[in-house]
């Protein structure tokens, strides 16, 4: 029984030998083989290895993508049934060209001819609102005044509106005549009268004071306007002496 067993081993000692030694030669021919390979085809054989490579792991990938798609699905479902509005990309860009527009008009508004213009159409409507005209009645001659004045009210920063205790309210039109020699004096003409400060509405109060400050800020403009046709003037003068010295 053992000898059987022994003659067995060994039997089988020597065939994995012979296999052994096969695959040794079919190797070591592989290789052979391979050296021979050109080396623009050895490369091209290691790029389709390794496109080969990179399709697996794709294709990993796209499994996994799969799974995710199908989780998000069955999210997307269920936003669907919470009926939650959906936002569209025209109506944003739409929006944001009204936006564009919006800044476009404020910046253009912004000029200081559109500022005076409105400054003097508010100016027209509370002349209308506080009976102006029934001592101005030519509102095109308003700003011919030299100054306007507030009484009963305060105007500077530490008593802006506040009404003086006692006083009356009035808007004061301030212009300068002549005197019997020829001389220039002020001359404080009444354009509004509104009783005792105590009693009157904030309203009323709030449209007096507005009414002074607009007459005043178109004033300014004319003044800005002045000293512009003086300073041009100078340029004007001195180029003629330029020209006439030379």
């Amino acid at each position: 029984m053992s000898t059987s067993l022994d003659k067995l081993k060994a039997l089988t000692n020597k065939l994995d030998d012979k296999l052994a030694e096969k695959n040794k030669i079919s190797t070591s021919h592989i290789e052979r083989e391979r050296e021979s390979i050109p080396s623009s085809v050895k490369e091209a054989i290691d790029i389709a290895n390794a496109t080969q490579t990179d399709g697996v792991a794709d294709r990993e990938s796209s499994n996994l993508n799969i799974s995710e798609n199908s989780d998000n699905s069955s999210l997307e479902n269920d936003i669907r049934d919470e009926n939650i509005p959906e936002l569209e990309i025209g109506t944003v860009e739409s929006r944001t060209e009204e936006n564009k527009s919006d800044i476009t008009v404020l910046i253009k508004s912004e000029t200081a001819e559109d500022v005076r213009a409105k400054n003097i159409a508010r100016v027209k409507e509370l002349y209308d609102i506080l009976n102006i005209y029934e001592k101005s009645p030519d509102f095109s001659k308003i700003f011919m005044y030299k100054a306007m004045n507030l009484s009963g009210i305060g105007l500077k920063d530490e008593d802006f509106g506040i009404i003086r205790k006692g006083k009356y309210i009035q808007i004061i039109a301030i212009t300068y005549e002549p005197d019997a020699n020829g001389k220039k004096k002020a001359k404080n003409i009444s354009l509004g009268y509104f009783g005792k400060g105590e009693s009157i509405d904030p309203e009323l109060k709030n449209n007096i004071i507005e009414f002074v400050l607009c007459w005043r800020y178109e004033k300014a403009f004319q003044n800005v306007e002045h000293y512009k046709n003086l300073l041009a003037m100078i340029d004007k003068k001195l180029k003629d002496e330029i020209v006439t010295f030379k």
